[in-house]
């Protein structure tokens, strides 16, 4: 049984169509049709509900889903494997929103030239859900922001930057002191409940202002988006690629003490230690 058939069957199953498994996997259409028909006629029974602008996975499917996930992950480990001390294969890589496009690109590009076997396998999330991943071993390494309390030994952080928080408020503001544009608001919120957003809730606290809040999120790309359309000011750490235009930024005091830490955790023990040195490498220089 090809395990390529088995990672077809899973395109039309996440996808919903054999079109779209298609367009994903580079493949025609009629080829993913005739692996999923080899796969039937290999197990003798029906996997796909097939209409004719859909399919999706038959009772029967359902049961076996789950083995056959085990099966194409155990194979993609055994390449690993072989893989062990070269830069070759696929690293399993996590990383915020605002990584993915402010430390990323740049890492991609280096990767391509200094090691083009080496894929990563990108995977976006905010850093608590990418925490749990790297702990569960799903993850191999994750650019998060550093947790706010002590991880296990057995993880490792190793800190890319230092992000002070800083107000930021339309334009026309400008002028205005920090203290009189957060009293006024409307704030919008850095989530207090994220990693990030708990350092700009604190300074909130230790400053005694109660802002007027209009909304509260975890996307700081949308909430310097709001405040640039004149929607209210906000409290933010300034990450590398952060846009600009149409706001003006003021830092907060004490800025080394309201800083968010971007890092990057990984096992202390790695799987494919000469692959992560690597890639810690190519971080480090772009820091």
């Amino acid at each position: 049984m090809d395990v390529r058939f088995l990672q077809s069957l899973i395109a039309v199953v996440e996808t919903g169509s054999i079109a779209a498994a298609a367009r994903r996997e580079n493949r025609t259409a009629a080829a993913i049709s005739q692996r999923v028909q080899a796969l039937e006629r290999s197990l003798g029974y029906a996997l796909l509900l097939r209409t004719a602008h859909a399919a999706r996975p038959t009772d029967q499917c359902l049961l076996v889903l789950p083995q056959i996930r085990a099966i194409i992950d155990q194979t993609q480990a055994l390449q690993n494997d072989l893989h062990h001390d070269a830069l070759t294969g696929e690293v399993k890589i996590g990383a915020i929103s605002t990584a993915l496009t402010g430390v990323l690109p740049g890492l991609i590009e280096r990767l391509a030239l200094s090691a083009p076997a080496l894929k990563l396998k990108i995977t976006p999330g905010d850093s608590k859900s990418l925490y749990e991943k790297v702990l569960a071993g799903d993850l191999d390494a994750a650019i998060l922001v550093r947790p706010p309390f002590q991880p296990p030994k057995a993880m490792a952080l190793t800190v890319l930057k230092v992000e002070p928080l800083v107000l930021v408020a339309p334009a026309a503001h400008a002028g205005q002191s920090l203290e009189t544009l957060l009293r006024a608001g409307p704030l919008i919120r850095y989530d207090a409940r994220s990693w990030g957003g708990q350092i700009a809730q604190r300074y909130l606290d230790e400053q005694a202002i109660e802002p007027n809040v209009l909304c509260e999120l975890d996307a700081l790309e949308t909430i310097v988006m709001l405040v640039a359309q004149g929607m209210g000011v906000s409290l933010v750490p300034q990450w590398a690629g952060m846009a600009l235009d149409g706001m003006c930024v003021m830092p907060v005091g004490d800025g080394q003490r309201y800083s968010r830490e971007l890092v990057v955790m990984h096992s202390s023990t790695p799987h494919r230690p000469l692959a992560m040195r690597h890639l810690l490498e190519l971080l480090g220089d772009a820091s």
